[in-house]
Formats: C-alpha cells, structure tokens, sequence
C-alpha cells in the first residue's frame, strides 16, 4: 500500500514539475525568444536528470520502505483435549480412554485439492480437532 501511494507521489510530483516548466518557457517565449530557447535547454537538461534519478529509484530503490516478513500462521489449541495442527493430521485420540487409531494408509496419488489461503488454525472446546492440512483418523468420544 505504501509503495502505491509513494509511486502516485512521484507521478504526481514529475507532471507538477513539467507543468511549471511548460508554463515558464511559454511565459519567458512571449517577451523574448532568444531567451526562450536557452531556458528549454537548459530546462530540459534539468528534467531529463530529474527523470532519470526517479526512474532509477522507482525501479531499484525502495524509498526507505522495508517489506515486513511473512509471519507463521498462528496454530492454538485450548479446551481439554483439543487438538490443533499446522499440517496434516494423520490420527488423534482425544477422549478418556481411547487410542488413536492406526493412520490411513496413503492412497495412490491423485490431485491435491484446493487448499484454504493460510491463515491461523484454532481448536477452541472441549476435544475439538483443527488442522490446516488433511486429518487422516479422529477419535473424540470416550471408550
């Protein structure tokens, strides 16, 4: 957000600058050509340099603005036995008495499913289960 803000300030900023220097060769060519052609030159030195330096920087510089790092999804789990994941899960056991049962054997390969954009993965209450990948075996009833 903050780069497309700074780009339209300097597009902004190079037609201001253009404005005004149309505006003073036009002011300075009606009292005196001669005068008229030196300041275009002398102008458009200037402008050609000022252009440059900003194409430069808009395209290598950052304009003192630093990208934050990407973050980890959160992953909490809170309520008794609640389970949360960042991945796949491949067998939970959460309630009184029960043994996980033995995770899935892997299927043949088939197309990965659409998966959610990341975000955080919460298992909130009691014996809830969350993952942010794919839960092989859950058990959450007491035996």
């Amino acid at each position: 957000m903050a780069a497309q803000i700074r780009s339209k300030a300097v597009l902004w900023s190079g037609a201001g600058i253009g404005v005004v220097g149309i505006g003073a060769l036009i002011a300075v060519a009606v009292t005196d050509l001669g005068k008229a052609d030196q300041l275009a030159s002398v102008v458009g030195a200037v402008l050609a340099a000022a252009g440059l330096g900003l194409t430069l920087w808009g395209q290598f510089g950052n304009g003192g603005v630093t990208t934050p790092a990407p973050t980890a999804p959160a992953v909490t789990a809170s309520g008794a036995g609640s389970v949360a994941a960042g991945g796949n899960i491949g067998s939970a056991a959460t309630g009184n008495g029960t043994t996980p049962a033995p995770a899935p054997a892997p299927a043949a390969p088939a197309p990965a499913p659409a998966r959610p954009a990341p975000g955080s993965v919460t298992a909130s209450g009691d014996r809830s289960v969350a993952a942010g990948g794919d839960i092989g075996s859950v058990s959450t009833g007491d035996a």
